[in-house]
């Protein structure tokens, strides 16, 4: 989205970046012709951040997940990591 000179002027003054303002377009409530992000739903965007970051951690542990779907319905899931073709062995081998 393109900046005015004054709204450039406004951020220098008041010690807002690009990244502050992205995240208030991004999360920000419209209120009228306003983005508004007020403490609590920071507040709440910060504890979702939390809890993304420790199912990521539990992803990342893992070696990866995979899931697998066909159109709107999940089939499996599975660890990345956890196929070995070394473990497949006579007639079960895969081609």
């Amino acid at each position: 989205m393109a900046h005015t000179r004054h709204i450039q002027k406004r951020m220098s003054q008041r010690g807002i970046t690009t990244g502050l303002v992205n995240l208030v377009s991004q999360f920000g409530v419209e209120h009228g012709d306003k983005l508004i992000l007020n403490k609590k739903n920071t507040e709440a965007l910060l504890k979702a951040l939390e809890n993304m970051k420790k199912d990521l951690l539990d992803i990342h542990k893992k070696g990866g997940i995979v899931v697998v779907e066909c159109g709107d319905t999940l089939i499996t899931t599975y660890a990345l990591d956890s196929f070995s073709r070394k473990k497949v062995g006579g007639k079960h081998e895969l081609h």
